[in-house]
This record gives structure tokens, sequence and C-alpha cells, in this order.
């Protein structure tokens, strides 16, 4: 890890672990040199960047250099109305009118380590020595705008974080219109986009086109959140990369609101990519004196392909990114009881899907929607966080300790962002939600947003809230919002501030995020938003895990987990066993597949475990022992995919390895049987070639069966003695065979059938 800086040739030079940006002054202009591999650091690397004079149809700024266009340099953050006609990073409007800027170098600072960003969730470093940051300052003279471009560099993670910081220093004010956190330009554009797309119930498919000219890809929410139609991520692969091989460039937002990300193929083949806060129906206000800061973007290369960039994203989103007890925890294996009961349940059958939970093994029970108010159903009580009586005649307190007495931990659903149009907070305060005055206040799920920006909204979920989660020994809280912003427009914000509102909600969630979980630090915190509506690095800051889908089908959780995996660990997914036919899409599948899949992220059960018969009993206790087992493994190892759930036939498989690479664990989902098969086999990853493994198997089939190659075997029930049993005779493998001959899997019958498999380093 260094940064280099030699102001006399106008370069600056950030290494990370294995990777290189660089960074030229050119007439003051601060033009993209590099981002790849690392590069040693010498002269020759002022002579990478070559200007070309073009037609006169790109203006040049500086008259005695007339290979100088704004239109065709690279630039590291490109501006409006000086002759770059390509999408800018940023735009304002001064007090005349004008929309003009024209910011040049003004100096730089390095410091050791990273500063903290004012009121914003970012990647952090716990100590010194893990980063460095480079701030390079631009200046206006005629606006009085100061803009601080921050680069933060890791000595461990080959990524670099960059954001805005704005500063106003002149005598009228003047409107931010636009403020990203980051653009990048490209030399070419041989290169195919990959970004995270999808609904409800199905979030997060890859998806995978070639660049063209023009505004190639265009990716945005305008929802109020990060949402489930998009993700705040976005992708450059070299032609022809993959999973393992090839260059990959990574851009991810850690914001939870409205976002833009865009890759534009100009008219001489660069490609500029640009990502932050949504241009669209925002604007902020800055007085002179005032700043405003961006989000943080976090930028990985990988010359190992898409594998590598998402290890890399997971490896510092899951160590420098979340926080708290929890971050380096096993996370506790729960059983949800939303799918089991929805809203009709009384404290006594609580406890009694606590009793059966107990002797399974389940070490957390979650008491989900439907516990507080009058809420019989949804559309009445959110915001009255008081206890329902009728149905918990003893409070929180009395049915928290019931299943503490049953060996389990309690957790608690809330959804504090919203409120009902039926509730004693909304009599009572009726304009304490987002509405335009005179306006109608549409409704979705039944229920309005309340209004973030507003400091004593906030205020008051603070003091409720902490209330109701001192109220009881709560271990959990599951934090759900369940619809999109409309009517963006708050009751305390003056005309020519209307336009911040969305963004000032931000700082005001993150703000109540941070005093709540600063107050609570023992309980873990998982986010949700309609499932995966809001799975984004920023909130992965306040909250290590999100509840990755509403959709608990397992064929359906393969494409989910996998395209979620691009990006963010397998410890930041909940992952739940639900009852069939599944509750979104009417599909039967085993138990032990449903296991199989949930297993590879937070492992938790969502259904009555009361009606289990004595097999499925027995099944859960050793899908659990099975689980205790690998824990750690899965939420803290490195993810490697092996096939993709959106290629080919739809199987799926991926396996997690230790950081020493003496352990592994390996699932494998066929989808669809079919008749007399070709023998197949699975190519693992990211072993140790030089290593011998001893395979053990724990995954059944959906006919039942263990499957492990020709010498494993199971008892009649298709349940092994004990959680993981030595497959393959007990004979050691090769790293080397395992990752180029692989395991045979042809043996799986049945249609969604799946195959789990535990490696362990042995002694030659």
């Amino acid at each position: 890890m260094n940064i280099f800086a030699d102001e006399s040739l106008g370069l600056f030079h950030l290494q990370s672990k294995d990777t290189s940006y660089i960074i030229q002054l050119i007439e003051g202009y601060p033009a993209h040199v590099y981002w790849g591999a690392r590069l040693r650091h010498d002269s020759s690397l002022t002579g990478v960047l070559e200007l070309r004079e073009r037609a006169s149809f790109s203006p040049t700024p500086v008259l005695t250099r007339p290979s100088l266009s704004l239109d065709a340099l690279p630039q590291e953050y490109p501006q409006y109305g000086t002759s770059d006609f390509r999408r800018p990073a940023y735009q304002v409007q001064l007090a005349d009118g004008t929309r003009i800027s024209e910011l040049k170098y003004a100096g730089y600072t390095i410091t050791p380590g990273k500063p903290a960003l004012e009121g914003l969730p970012a990647v952090y470093a716990e100590n010194e020595a893990e980063a460095q940051t480079l701030e390079l300052t631009l200046k206006d003279d005629y606006a009085g705008l100061t803009v601080r471009l921050l680069y933060t560099v890791f000595a461990d993670h080959n990524a670099i974080t960059r954001s805005v910081r704005f500063e106003h220093n002149g005598e009228a004010p003047l409107r931010l219109e636009q403020a990203l956190s980051a653009s990048v330009d490209f030399a070419d554009s041989s290169y195919d986009t990959l970004h995270l797309s999808g609904a409800w119930a199905r979030e997060r498919h890859v998806q995978r086109r070639p660049l063209t000219p023009g505004a190639a890809l265009s990716l945005e929410s305008r929802r109020g959140s990060s949402s489930h139609q998009t993700n705040p991520f976005i992708a450059l692969l070299r032609h022809g990369a993959d999973e393992d091989q090839g260059d990959v460039y990574g851009f991810s937002l850690v914001y939870s609101g409205s976002f833009a990300a865009t890759a534009e193929v100009e008219q001489f083949g660069q490609t500029r990519v640009s990502i932050g806060i949504n241009p669209f129906d925002f604007s902020w206000l800055l007085e002179p004196g005032q700043s405003f800061q961006t989000p943080e973007a976090v930028l990985v290369y990988s010359g190992e392909g898409l594998g590598g960039m998402s290890r890399t994203y997971h490896r510092l989103y899951r160590t420098r990114l979340c926080r708290g007890v929890h971050r380096d925890q096993a996370r506790p294996i729960l059983v949800n009881n939303w799918e089991a009961t929805y809203f009709d349940f009384d404290a006594d059958k609580i406890a009694t899907i606590a009793k059966a939970a107990g002797p399974l093994g389940i070490e957390l029970f979650v008491l989900d929607d439907g516990w507080f108010g009058r809420r019989d159903k949804d559309n009445s009580s959110l915001g009255d966080w008081f206890e329902d009586r009728r149905k918990l005649p003893e409070g929180l307190a009395d049915l928290a300790g019931r299943v503490n007495k049953e060996g389990v931990q309690f957790g608690l659903w809330v959804e504090p962002e919203m409120v009902s149009p039926d509730s004693e907070l909304y009599r009572k305060h009726p304009d304490w939600c987002l509405h335009a005055a005179g306006r109608r206040r549409t409704e979705g799920r039944n229920q309005l947003i309340l209004d973030l920006s507003r400091p004593e909204v906030c205020d008051y979920l603070y003091e409720t809230l902490s209330a109701v989660f001192s109220s009881a020994p709560i271990r959990y809280i599951k934090w759900d919002m369940n619809r999109n912003m409309t009517e963006i427009a708050s009751a305390k914000a003056s005309p020519e501030r209307q336009k911040e509102t969305a963004h000032r909600y931000m700082l005001g969630l993150y703000n109540l995020l941070e005093r709540l979980t600063s107050r609570f630090p023992d309980i873990l915190f998982e986010s949700c938003s309609g499932g995966g509506g809001r799975f984004d690095p920023g909130i992965l800051f306040y909250m290590p895990q999100t509840w990755t889908s509403d959709n608990t089908d397992a064929v359906e959780r393969l494409a989910i987990q996998y395209g979620t995996s691009i990006v963010y660990p397998a410890s930041s997914m909940g992952a739940h066993v639900s009852d069939v036919p599944n509750h979104q899409v009417d599909r039967i599948t085993t138990l032990a597949t449903r296991g199989d899949v949930a297993m590879s992220g937070n492992f938790g059960y969502e259904l009555d475990l009361t009606n289990f018969t004595e097999a499925e009993k027995d099944l859960a206790t050793r899908q659990i022992a099975q689980y205790k087992e690998i824990r750690t493994l899965v939420q803290q190892g490195d993810m490697y995919r092996l096939l993709s759930p959106f290629e080919g036939s739809g199987d799926t498989a991926w396996m997690f390895v230790s950081e020493d690479k003496t352990e592994a664990f390996v699932a494998y989902f066929r989808v669809l049987a079919i008749p007399n098969p070709p023998i197949s086999r699975l190519t693992l990853k990211g072993l140790n070639p030089e290593l011998d493994y001893v395979i053990e198997t724990g995954a059944k089939g959906s006919n039942g069966h263990v499957h492990g190659g020709a010498e494993a075997s199971a008892p009649a029930d298709g349940v092994s003695s004990a959680p993981f049993q030595t497959a393959f005779g007990g004979t050691p493998l090769g790293g080397d065979r395992l990752m180029r001959m692989g395991l045979v899997v042809s043996d799986l019958r049945g249609d969604y059938a799946s195959c789990t498999y535990r490696l362990r380093a042995v002694q030659r």
C-alpha cells in the first residue's frame, strides 16, 4: 500500500494490494491514466496518457494546446459547461442562474488511515497502517466552490474507495443539481457490463451484455431505496472474462436511497462509468459556509475474473464495512413464525413453537409482525409500538422469558419507518409522514412513510424503540421496510429545499440506526425490505445481515443467493427453510434440499415446527448439527462459485474455503433430472493443490440417499448417524485432482436434488 505524489510531474500513483490507480494533472484538470494490475512506480508512468488534436466540434479550453479537448480527455471528476459533452459527474446552478463550473487543481494531502464520512456509512480502517487516503483539492474561484476528491487505498484489499466533499465559500447560494461519488474514463469500450436486477421475490438476477456506442447502460432507482429492481452496483468485464480469469472492474455504492449508475461509450471509443445519488428529483442548496458530502463508492479491480472481484468485496464488506460485536461472531440458527402463523397467533402458540425449537438445536426464536397495537392484518397499527395484550396478555417480557426457558433466545420484528393511517400515531401526528400538502397520500401495503428528514420524528422513534428493546431480553431485531417512496415532500422543508427530502431521509435513517445500534450493541440487527429491497452496503454498515428475499423457495433461492454473492458475502444473507408447497411459487421440494440451500447463508427455519413428523424432526436436528459444524466456514470463508443457475441447465454449485485452505464446504444442486444422463463431474476451486483432503458428505438427495460416490452409504431413512459421513471410502484425494478431475455428481436422482461435501486436509 502506497500513494506516490509528484507534483512537479502532476502525477499521483495509488497502489493497493495488487492494484494501481494513476491520476495525472493536465493543465490543472485531473486526468485518469490507469486502473488495473499493480505497476512499479517509475518515471515511465508519465508517458502513458496520449492526447490527440480533434475536430472543431471538440473545443479546446487551452488555446496553446490544440491536442487538449475536455470532450476527449479521460477525467477523474468531469464537469458540465466547458466543452465536455459527455455525462458530467456533478452539476451546479449559480445564483445568477447559470450552470457552468470549472474546477481546477489547487493542492493535495496524503494522510494515514481513512477518515469517516460525516453522517454517512463507509468502509473503515481499524488502524492507520491499514490504509492511506489521498485528498485532491479542486477549486472554481468564480463560483466560490471547493471540491475535495477523496481516495483511500488498502494494504490488504484490492479496493479503492472514492467520495467527494463540496464546500461553498462564495458570497451567494448555489445549488447542487448532481453530485456523483465516482466517475472513471476507460480508454476503450471492449467490455461487457454486468449488473443485478429483478423484482420483489426475484431479486439480484445476473445480467450481462456487451457495451455499444452511446448510453450503453443506465441503471437507477427512483424509489427512495436501493430497491428490488436494481442494486447499486455495476461492473465492466473484458470480453472473454469469466468467473476465474480476465479483467473485471466493480463499482459498488455505499448508499441505501435512490441511485444512478451508467456506462457511456463516446465517439472516440472511450467508456465513462459513473455512480452516485440519482440526480432525478435531487438538488441541494448550499449557503455560503455550508458543505455537502457524497456517499462512498467502492471500486474493485480483479485480474482473476468475477470470482476474484467478489471475494475482494466479500472480505472488505465482511470485515471493514460491517461493525460491532456480531461482525466476527457465528450467527445464531433461528426460527421465525411469519410463514407459520402470519398474524394469527397468541403467546401460547409462540411458546409451543419455541418449545419445539429447543430440542432441535435452534438458538433463536423471532416473533414477526402482529405483536403490537391491534395488528390483526396489515391495515393498522404501524407506529403504535406497544404490546397487543389480547395476543400477549403478560407482554413481551413474559413471552421472552417463556422462550428463554426452552434454551432459545428471543428476537423481534419491527417496521419503524412506516405508519398506518389507522394508528394512534397517525391520528396524533398526521403531518409526520412524507406528503405534499393538499395532495392525496398514496398508500402501499396500507401504510405511509414517516418523514425521517425531521429530527423530531427520528427522536420519537429512538425513544419509543429504545423502550421496546429494553423491555425484554431481546437479542435480535428484524428491521423491515415494506414500501417505496411517493409524494416525496416534507411539511418542514422550505420550497427551495423540497428536493433534498429523499437524501435527508436517508441521513435521518442512518443517524437513527447509529444511535440505536450504539445503545444496544449486543442486539443482532437484520435489515429487511420486503426481503431484498434494500440489500446494499449502506444498510450493512449498521446491520451485518439482510433478509435476502421474501421468496423462500429453494430453487428460486439458487438464483437469488448466487446473484447476491456477486457483491455481498454469505454472512450478510438470511436464508431459511420454509414449508411446502412454497408460499410464493407453490413448488414442492424436499426438506433436505431446502436445508442444503439455506446452509449457504445465515441458516434458519420459517415454518411451524410443531407440525414436523418424527422423521422431519430427526432430519432437522441433523441439518442444524451439520450447519453448526460448517457455520464459521460459510460465514467467514472465501466463496467460489462453481456452476451458475443463469447458464445451461440451471444446475448450481458453490463452495466455501477456509483462509488457510485446510477446510472446505461444497454444495451442488440439480434442478431437473435427466434420463440416462452422462457422467458429470463437479470441479472444485480454491483448494491447495499440494494438500490431500478427506471428503465427508452430509447432504441428502431428493430420493433420500446420501451421495458421496460409489463408496458412500446411508441408513434407510437417508440420514447419516452423524452430521457428516466419510465418503469415497475415506481415501484422501489431492487438491490438484479435485480441482482438475472433480467429483462425480451424476448419481443424483429426481428433480430438485442436492448434495453437499465437507473437505478436511490431512497429512500425507
